[in-house]
C-alpha cells in the first residue's frame, strides 16, 4: 500500500512517550520509525484506535514487533508519537496588512492540515480522546494550541491596526476556528452554498467560515480578496 506521505513534519515537541536515544550502541533508525508512524496511520486509518494492534503496525511496516516495542513500549505510546509527529506548527504566520489577509491565511492553513495525514488521524482519534488523557493531551498540543497562538498574533495585529476594538479573549477566536472546521471536515463536508460549492474544498470552508469570524470580531467582512 502506499504510504500517505514521504515525509513526516517534525514533531512541534520532543516525544514524550517516546524513549530517549540509547547513551550507547547504535542510532536510531530514522527511516525505520517513519516506516512504522506511517503504517501506524494507516491502520488507524483502517481499522479505527480500537482495531489497531502494535502486531499489525509492525507487520505493515514488515518489521517485527520486537523492533516496535524497542521504540514504542506500548500501543498508547505509539500512537502519541505517531499524534506528535503529524504535527503541523502554524507559527506566528506572515503579516499581510490586514486582518482579512491574516485569518484568510490562517484558515487556509487549517484548511490544509485538516485535508492532509494529520486530518486523517485527527478524525480517528477525536473520539478516543475523549476518554484517553495523554491523546487528549497531545491533539490539544497539536492541533488547539498553534492555533491559539497564531490567532492571538492575528488578533493583537489588527487591533494595533485599529481593525478591531481589543478582545477580552483571543483564545475564543481558536477555538472558534477549530470547532467550525471540524465541523466542515468531518461532519458536513458536502454542505457548501451555491456560491462556494465549485470552489476547491479547502478555499469553499475559507469562503464559508471567515465572514461569520470577522464578523464575530467587528470587523469588515469584505476584503483585499473579496
Amino acid at each position: 500500500m502506499t504510504h500517505p506521505s514521504a515525509d513526516i513534519p517534525a514533531a512541534r515537541h520532543p516525544d514524550p512517550a517516546g524513549p530517549a536515544l540509547p547513551a550507547r550502541g547504535r542510532p536510531r533508525d530514522a527511516a525505520l520509525d517513519r516506516a512504522l508512524l506511517e503504517a501506524t496511520l494507516e491502520v488507524l486509518y483502517e481499522k479505527g484506535y480500537g482495531g489497531l494492534t502494535t502486531s499489525a503496525v509492525a507487520r505493515r511496516a514488515g518489521v517485527s514487533t520486537a523492533t516496535l516495542y524497542r521504540r514504542w513500549k506500548s500501543k498508547d505510546d505509539l500512537v502519541v508519537g505517531t499524534a506528535v509527529r503529524w504535527a503541523h506548527d502554524l507559527g506566528p504566520g506572515e503579516d499581510t496588512g490586514s486582518l482579512f489577509g491574516d485569518l484568510t491565511a490562517l484558515l487556509t492553513d487549517k484548511a490544509r492540515t485538516l485535508d492532509g495525514p494529520g486530518g486523517r488521524l485527527l478524525h480517528v482519534l477525536i473520539g478516543e480522546s475523549a476518554h484517553n488523557p495523554a491523546l487528549a493531551r497531545v491533539l490539544d498540543d497539536a492541533v488547539v494550541q498553534p492555533v491559539r497562538d497564531r490567532a492571538g498574533t492575528l488578533i493583537e495585529r489588527a487591533v494595533g491596526r485599529g481593525e478591531i476594538p481589543p478582545v477580552a479573549d483571543p483564545h475564543v477566536l481558536a477555538d472558534l476556528v477549530v470547532g467550525a472546521m471540524v465541523s466542515r471536515v468531518f461532519l458536513t463536508p458536502h454542505a457548501t452554498r451555491p456560491d462556494v460549492g465549485r470552489a476547491p474544498a479547502g478555499e469553499a470552508m475559507v469562503a464559508e467560515v471567515r465572514p461569520f469570524l470577522l464578523r464575530a470580531l467587528g470587523a469588515t467582512v469584505s476584503g483585499p480578496a473579496g
